[in-house]
């Protein structure tokens, strides 16, 4: 399973009336957890669509335990628990320090539009880089 997490302070502008994180913003949440998770394996969302690639979010689903409130530190964990194939699955766990607040998931299809936007299956770089994570799974 591979694991990362980042954190984010909720701005004045992400909030409602309340002070709670809108509930729209917190897929802007999971997408910065998706792209800090790739930066640390040494990959690019932005290098694979200048090849081609993109990845379209197919599903994503959300769990509100509590609300996320304007100017607090949350910590993203953005986890892989399966070796990715054509999709791929993102979990995610926000705290507010050590208190869980918010679950989520997306999945997303890799596509190739050098390939008339086929699906295709993962890119061999990604592959190879999240391989040790899986390792124990082979």
């Amino acid at each position: 399973m591979f694991v990362h997490e980042t954190e984010v302070r909720v701005r004045y502008a992400e909030t409602d009336q309340m002070g709670y994180v809108y509930y729209g913003n917190y897929l802007t949440y999971y997408e910065i957890g998706r792209v800090e998770a790739f930066r640390s394996l040494g990959l690019s969302y932005r290098e694979l669509e200048e090849r081609g690639i993109m990845m379209p979010v197919l599903e994503a689903r959300s769990r509100y335990l509590k609300p996320a409130r304007y100017d607090r530190l949350i910590r993203i964990r953005t986890s892989i628990k399966e070796m990715p194939g054509v999709r791929i699955r993102f979990h995610y766990d926000l705290y507010d320090e050590e208190t869980l607040i918010h679950e989520g998931e997306t999945e997303l299809v890799f596509v190739n539009n050098n390939a008339g936007g086929r699906p295709c299956r993962i890119p061999e770089e990604m592959e190879t880089a999240l391989a040790p994570h899986f390792s124990d799974e082979r």
